[in-house]
């Protein structure tokens, strides 16, 4: 293989994909180094479902498509499948016990674009249960472990998508799908030093995606660069008539945005994101983040978005409302996990033993706060209320938008990875703070990315976020691709597992 490092698997999907072009690898090499490193992170609990016949199979079938011509940019590259998309004939269960031993007879749209497109299945990726978690210790698996680590100590990958985070980060695949109701993209992305973007809400299809609060989620790509999160967005979006909220709008040429010239756009830096008790270290990032911009060419201007203060709660009325909905179709009736009935037991006794023993504490905990908030007495005073508010944090961002803004520079997260288990007995809303910097945008349905910006003083990554405008993924892209190149991230954890 000339030119082609021995860990093949290190690579990123824009240099695998020219190395197969080229001839000087082949999809099924290129598998093989992805699953041999799957087998030696399993102390990362990354993968915890593995396809290594599929994923051989779609890299023999990528090769002769590689042979013939013509291939598209994702054919024979191998990636991880968060365990929220439904693939045919594999366990599919949203690391939850009531979905234990669930096998879809279909394909979700986004895995099925990426299979046409070429890309090989790995296998499914841990995850926080029904993606409720900043921290990926709510998975029935277990917790995920990020490849970064401070002595002895484990890290979080974060979550939900912390399964993907870590499995980028350590090289297990070159790429993975990732979904974000509140930040499960960016968030995980920022504590595992690679990048990950929310596209627009119905830029990419969620059927076939388990649901979690069905005016939020949305899926994404993560990966080791923003060229890499172009390619993947490229093959994933697109208009699907099975998907109600999917948006029919053309899909732009994602990497030929990638120009590197943002030479008199505007970037917003809100005041509200400056938040009391914020640690000195993200405050330097993000001003550093402004200074790179800058001196690309771009104009920095104070922005006021003066709702966000309202946010956090906001989501945490709004989401759990929508669980509590779509949860309810979890019931040991159809599908799934059915708890094992006492005589006598009754219809009423089945569902509440199977509700009882299938969902884990977190899932528990806001299935009970969104159905409180949605009943009789209380829907005005909660939900009705939060949703006005989420009215008022879009607005927020049109009328800045409106003004010129082009896109709006924020950190990712309030701080570095934390130790696992470090807020297993905090209150829950010491965990939910990890959202306050990503929630809004999934309350507007915006699209933002995390890209990793920095070391903080124990040597974790930190990331900063953009936030764009509806719909221009491709510019959004372009500031994230400058800002990378600016930052000159190319730390990697040190291995240990």
């Amino acid at each position: 293989m000339t030119n082609v490092p021995a860990n093949a698997n290190e690579l990123t999907i824009a240099q695998a994909r020219d190395a197969l072009r080229a001839g000087d690898l082949t999809a099924v090499d290129l598998t093989m180094a992805c699953l041999t490193a799957i087998d030696a992170g399993d102390t990362l609990n990354a993968f915890v479902h593995k396809t290594p016949e599929i994923a051989l199979d779609q890299a023999r079938a990528a090769d002769a498509r590689l042979a013939a011509g013509g291939a598209p940019d994702l054919c024979g590259i191998p990636l991880g499948i968060k365990d929220l998309f439904c693939t045919r004939g594999v366990p599919s269960q949203a690391a939850s016990n009531i979905l234990r031993g669930f096998r879809p007879e279909y394909e979700s749209t986004v895995t099925r674009r990426l299979f046409e497109a070429g890309a090989v299945m790995l296998g499914k990726l841990n995850m926080d249960e029904f993606a409720m978690g900043s921290s990926n210790e709510t998975s029935c698996y277990g917790n995920a472990v990020n490849p970064w680590r401070i002595d002895d100590r484990l890290l979080t990958p974060g979550g939900s998508s912390g399964g993907s985070a870590a499995a980028v980060a350590a090289d297990l695949c070159l790429g993975a799908t990732g979904t974000d109701t509140g930040g499960s993209i960016r968030q995980p992305a920022a504590f595992a030093g690679i990048t990950g973007i929310k596209p627009t809400y119905g830029r990419v299809s969620r059927w076939g995606i388990v649901a979690f609060a069905s005016s939020l989620d949305q899926a994404g790509p993560m990966a080791k660069s923003v060229r890499d999160c172009a390619i993947l967005l490229q093959a994933m979006a697109g208009h699907d008539p099975m998907d109600s909220t999917s948006a029919d709008i053309p899909v732009p040429d994602f990497e030929a945005a990638l120009t590197g010239d943002i030479r008199g756009k505007v970037i917003g830096i809100p005041r509200e994101y400056r938040m009391d008790g914020m640690p000195a270290e993200i405050e330097a990032l993000w001003h550093r983040g402004a200074e790179m911009l800058r001196d690309a060419g771009a104009i920095l201007r104070d922005i006021s978005l003066p709702h966000t203060k309202y946010a956090l709660p906001a989501y945490y009325v709004i989401a759990p409302a929508e669980a509590s909905s779509n949860l309810a179709r979890y019931d040991g009736v159809r599908y799934g996990h059915r708890a094992k009935l006492a005589q006598g037991d009754g219809i009423i006794e089945m569902y509440e033993k199977t509700r009882a023993e299938g969902f884990g504490p977190e899932v528990q905990r806001r299935v009970m706060v969104g159905t409180y908030v949605l009943s009789a007495g209380f829907y005005d005073a909660y939900y009705n209320r939060a949703r006005k508010v989420r009215a008022l944090i879009k607005r927020d961002f049109e009328t800045v938008f409106a003004e010129g803004v082009d896109a709006i520079l924020t950190p990712a997260t309030p701080s570095a990875a934390f130790g696992l288990g470090e807020m297993a007995n905090a209150d829950p809303v010491q965990m939910y703070l990890n959202d306050v910097f990503t929630v809004t945008v999934n309350l507007a349905g915006l699209p933002a990315i995390a890209v990793p910006a920095g070391l903080d003083g124990q040597g974790l990554p930190l990331g900063l976020q953009l936030i764009g405008r509806p719909w221009a993924e491709a510019d959004l892209l372009n500031h994230a691709h400058v800002l990378e190149r600016a930052s000159g991230f190319v730390a990697r954890p040190a291995k240990w597992w």
